[in-house]
C-alpha cells in the first residue's frame, strides 16, 4: 500500500458536488479564505487546516440537512470518481473497502483499516495527525459513505451492525434513521458490518459509466457470445478486475470458472501470455484516462492497479516508449 498523503486532494468531482448542493463555489472558497479559481487548478493539494475550512464553509453555504446525509443520498454509481468505480467493480464490500483504502492513502493523511474479527468487518477511519480535529460531519459523511457502498453494490438495504465515533452528532436520530442502526460515543471511528454482508456479491453493472469508454473498452463478460477467444474473455474480465485490483490470473481464471492451469493453456494456444493481454488492456485503459478525462496521474495509476505512481511511469513507457505527461500534453495541444 502507498504511503498516506500529508495533503488532501481536490479532485474534478468537487465542482459537480457543489452545483449539486446548489453553492456557489466562488462563496465557499471566500469563506474558507480560499482562493476563487482553486477547483479549476490541476491536481489541487490542501494542507489540513485549509481542507477542513473548506469542509467547514460548504456546510455552512449549504446550511440545510445534515450535510454528510446529503451528500450520501446523492452518491450514484453512475457517478465517476476513482475511489467509487474501482469499489464498485470489485466483487464485494470487503474487497471495494480495501480498494478504497488503497484510494485514501494516495490522497489524504488518513487510512481506512480493513480488518475481519470473529463473524464481521470491520472499517476504521484514521487520521494521522489529530491537529486540527477533523469536522464531525467529514468524519460522519466517511462512514455513512460505507453503508451506502454496501447498498449501491449489493442493491440491499444493507445495514451495519455497529457505528461508533468519538462525539455524537447533534443530528445523532437523523444519521441513526439513515444508517438503520445506533451510533454509540467510543475511541475509534469505525463501522462494523456482518461478514455476510460485507461479502454479500456486489451486483452493479456500472454500464453508465463504461459508456463512456471507446468501444473496445466497453466488451463485458456477459456480452460476449459463444464465439469468443480465451483471449477476448480474458480482456473482458480485467476491463473490470484491473479498477478493482484483482490483476492476477488466478483472480481472472475465478471470474471465467476454470482453472489457472486450464486458462493459462488455452491463452498459451492463442499464441499470446497473461502477462501480455494484462499490459495491453493496462495500455489502452491508461490512454483512455490520459485521452479523455482530467484525473491526476496519481487516479490513473491507481485506476490501474498500480501501488505506486512511479511503476506506472515505468510501465507505461515500457508500453509506448514515451511518458504518460507527454501523451497528454499532445492532446492539450
Amino acid at each position: 500500500m502507498p504511503m498516506p498523503s500529508n495533503t488532501y486532494a481536490l479532485d474534478t468531482t468537487w465542482r459537480t458536488v457543489l452545483k449539486d448542493l446548489g453553492i456557489m463555489p466562488a462563496d465557499a472558497l471566500r469563506r474558507a479564505g480560499l482562493p476563487d479559481d482553486l477547483l479549476q487548478q490541476p491536481s489541487v493539494r490542501l494542507v489540513p487546516e485549509q481542507y477542513f475550512r473548506l469542509w467547514n464553509s460548504i456546510e455552512a453555504e449549504y446550511g440545510g440537512s445534515p450535510l454528510a446525509i446529503r451528500l450520501c443520498e446523492a452518491t450514484r454509481s453512475e457517478s465517476f470518481s476513482p475511489p467509487l468505480f474501482a469499489a464498485l467493480c470489485s466483487p464485494n464490500l470487503l474487497v471495494a473497502a480495501q480498494r478504497i483504502a488503497q484510494y485514501k492513502a494516495l490522497i489524504a493523511p488518513m487510512e481506512l483499516r480493513v480488518t475481519e474479527e470473529r463473524g464481521k468487518v470491520l472499517l476504521e477511519y484514521v487520521w494521522l495527525n489529530e491537529t486540527p480535529k477533523p469536522p464531525l460531519t467529514f468524519v460522519m459523511m466517511e462512514l455513512l459513505f460505507c453503508v451506502t457502498l454496501a447498498r449501491l453494490g449489493t442493491r440491499e438495504w444493507v445495514c451495519p451492525i455497529e457505528v461508533t465515533t468519538t462525539a455524537l452528532p447533534s443530528s445523532a436520530v437523523r444519521y441513526e434513521r439513515f444508517l438503520g442502526a445506533r451510533i454509540r460515543r467510543g475511541t475509534r471511528h469505525r463501522v462494523a458490518f456482518a461478514e455476510a454482508d460485507a461479502t454479500l456479491p456486489f451486483l452493479t453493472s456500472n454500464e453508465p459509466l463504461w459508456a463512456a469508454f471507446e468501444p473496445a473498452l466497453r466488451q463485458r463478460l456477459a456480452d460476449l457470445n459463444e464465439s469468443a477467444t480465451t483471449g477476448e474473455r480474458v480482456r473482458a474480465a480485467l476491463l473490470e478486475g484491473i479498477p478493482s485490483g484483482l490483476v492476477t490470473i488466478g483472480a481472472v481464471a475465478r471470474r471465467l470458472a476454470v482453472s489457472k492451469r486450464t486458462l493459462q493453456r488455452r491463452i498459451e494456444a492463442e499464441g499470446s501470455t497473461f502477462h501480455q493481454l494484462l499490459n495491453e488492456t493496462r495500455e489502452a485503459l491508461a490512454r483512455h484516462y490520459l485521452g479523455e478525462t482530467e484525473l491526476p496521474l496519481a487516479e490513473i495509476s491507481f485506476l490501474l492497479g498500480f501501488n505506486e505512481t512511479n511503476s506506472f511511469y515505468r510501465a507505461f513507457r515500457t508500453w509506448t516508449g514515451t511518458t504518460p505527461d507527454s501523451v497528454r500534453s499532445v492532446r492539450s495541444q
